[in-house]
């Protein structure tokens, strides 16, 4: 078999009549060797027209490859007069189905902008190619299997531009993404949810009330739940944050000790256990030169017991009796900080029944983040999104 039959194997019903190559390019005309076929499947002699199509081919000898293709235009006696059925390349399409597959190959290995300049197809086209592969490989959302769900958000743009991401918390299998965080940006997963809502469980979030009444208004046997890291990260920034700033305010004589305890911040938010045993002599230190402090420290350790409580009832005691406690401490910021959690205890004491958390999302929320990262960032938020669903298909049942 000649080297020019052998080449003209990979495009069926072509020959080669002509190739040029250079160091940058290799030119491969071809010209059609058989019957024409219809795009209805139908075989005609009858050709209205030739035209010629220049298409991207995949590289040889690292090279790149163009293909100048002579085409016809037949009368169908179905359809009249159109443009043959080519085997190994689509309607319309640029490129051959072979260089499209080494692309699909590429796409869960490579940014765009690599594999553009890797093939000399423009990025535009390859993100098209990635957009029908994506639409192909995310799987369809299993609606009347869902029982338990999580909801979070996450940046999308910079600016306080945010997305809501919703996955099942059994499978991990992230089953739809939209733009914004309110209560009518999250209302159209609830209506694809359908009649399905009333097999809704549980739902796992942070204390947002717009996603907590738009759970209500659908999911009528949903229980709500909110994350424990939310909590406590909120606990951080409005409490022991505020409590250390004012502890710190109040030693401007002492300026050795202000300057102490204002740099403190990181050993008083870390949990003991993640501390080194330098960084636990300092925290205790400093406790045990403040009571303020060691008051707030000792509470916010204490709130996140209520998330470990083996039944509801216990879940409840411990929070009465830890409302007593911050009551009886005086301290404002965490007095304030009581009364607002005090409405969401709901979802609070539902923890113990459902010991589910927004860890899932958070796992999440970092594979976004690189996902984005190797991007470059993404101007279609559809093909992020996409891109989101198709890492994140979820493990059997």
């Amino acid at each position: 078999m000649s080297n020019s039959t052998f080449l003209s194997s990979f495009w069926e019903g072509f020959q080669i009549v002509k190739s040029h190559k250079t160091d940058s390019l290799i030119t491969i005309t071809l010209k059609p060797d058989s019957t024409a076929v219809c795009q209805c499947g139908r075989s005609s002699n009858s050709v209205h027209d030739y035209q010629w199509r220049v298409l991207k081919e995949a590289m040889m000898f690292d090279t790149p490859v163009e293909l100048v293709v002579q085409t016809r235009r037949i009368n169908c006696s179905s359809c009249g007069v159109k443009t043959e059925a080519i085997s190994w390349v689509a309607p319309y399409s640029r490129m051959t189905n072979r260089l499209k597959g080494y692309i699909e190959k590429l796409l869960p290995l490579l940014p765009i902008k690599h594999i553009s300049e890797l093939t000399g197809v423009h990025w535009h086209t390859i993100k098209e190619v990635d957009k029908h592969r994506l639409k192909r490989v995310v799987p369809t959302v299993p609606w009347s299997d869902l029982r338990q769900l999580v909801m979070d958000e996450f940046a999308i743009f910079k600016g306080h531009r945010y997305a809501t991401v919703i996955a099942d918390a059994q499978t991990h299998q992230v089953l739809w993404i939209g733009i914004g965080r309110s209560r009518k940006d999250i209302r159209p997963f609830f209506e694809e949810l359908g009649d399905n809502a009333a097999n809704i469980e549980v739902v796992a979030m942070d204390m947002n009330t717009a996603f907590d009444l738009e759970v209500q208004a659908h999911c009528p046997n949903a229980r709500i739940v909110y994350d424990l890291f939310h909590v406590v990260a909120k606990f951080g920034r409005e409490v022991m944050d505020r409590v250390r700033v004012d502890q710190a305010n109040q030693l401007k004589t002492d300026k050795k000790a202000r300057r102490w305890i204002k740099r403190s911040r990181w050993v008083l938010l870390k949990n003991r256990e993640n501390l080194n045993i330098k960084q636990q002599s300092y925290l205790d230190e400093i406790l045990s030169i403040n009571r303020e402090l060691m008051v707030t420290h000792l509470l916010g350790a204490q709130l996140k017991e209520l998330w470990y409580c083996d039944s509801e009832e216990q879940a409840q005691g411990l929070w009465e009796i830890w409302w007593q406690q911050v009551n009886e401490s005086g301290i404002q910021p965490l007095i304030n900080f009581t009364k607002k959690l005090k409405p969401y205890l709901h979802g609070i004491v539902a923890s113990a029944s459902y010991h589910l958390n927004t860890c899932t999302l958070e796992g999440i929320n970092n594979k976004i983040k690189l996902i984005k990262r190797m991007g470059y960032g993404y101007r279609d938020t559809d093909y992020f999104f996409l891109k989101i669903k198709a890492a994140f298909p979820g493990k059997p049942r």
